[in-house]
């Protein structure tokens, strides 16, 4: 059973998780099994695992992509995903035509113009509205899709290893707007992420493991041990 609302703008993101369990049909293998936490507050939250270990089939949950076998979901926010590859999600031919592909509401040209150049100054990207996609850096166009939750408005953004295909210096300007957005205390904002990169933890506002399809407590990242 999942408990979902549409718009839930300038209110604190809150996901909570009951009990939730996944198996695929037909399969008696559970992806996630009697998993409980609760995020109701903004910022940075880490989850690291194995592979396999159910990161994303919960991530799928959260985003209403999957229903669970068990369980009850309780979403209050406005979700949003950012993949690991973002030429899996970028569609349109330059930044302002994808930004526009992401605004959701009926409003003047003017308007218009002026989302789009608050949202790509917001991640770094500033005068890149009439870039063409193919001139991007991997980096880039990273950060452009988190202009496009940003410009849905979107307060709780999913992030699957969206640094994983990034090089050091864009890894670390990705992380640093990330972190900028969730300590803005007017416009709460929130974002899961799931790293391999146990160097990005330092940045998390709590972290948590997840292991055999069940998720630990969040720890403070000073507290935090990887087992």
């Amino acid at each position: 059973m999942i408990e979902f609302q549409d718009a839930f703008q300038n209110k604190v993101p809150n996901i909570t998780f009951n009990d939730v369990s996944f198996s695929w049909p037909g399969k008696n293998k559970l992806i996630l099994n009697n998993c409980s936490f609760s995020i109701n507050k903004s910022g940075l939250w880490m989850i690291v695992g194995k592979n396999g270990s159910g990161k994303s089939t919960m991530l799928k949950l959260i985003n209403g992509l999957l229903n669970p076998s068990n369980g009850v979901i309780n979403n209050r926010a406005n979700v949003g995903m950012v993949f690991q590859n973002p030429d899996h999600q970028i569609l349109m031919p330059n930044c302002r035509s994808e930004l526009l592909l992401n605004i959701n509401q009926k409003i003047s040209r003017k308007e218009i113009s002026k989302r789009i150049d608050i949202a790509l100054n917001k991640v770094g990207l500033a005068g890149f509205d009439k870039r063409p996609i193919h001139t991007l850096s991997g980096g880039q166009k990273q950060r452009l899709t988190i202009a496009c939750s940003l410009i849905s408005n979107k307060n709780f953004v999913l992030m699957d290893e969206p640094t994983a295909l990034l090089d050091r210096s864009c890894q670390l300007k990705v992380l640093e707007i990330i972190k900028d957005l969730t300590n803005n205390k007017k416009k709460p904002f929130t974002a899961m992420w799931i790293t391999h990169r146990l160097e990005e933890l330092s940045y998390a506002d709590g972290v948590a493991e997840m292991k055999n399809g069940y998720l630990s407590d969040w720890k403070n990242p000073l507290n935090f041990q990887y087992n």
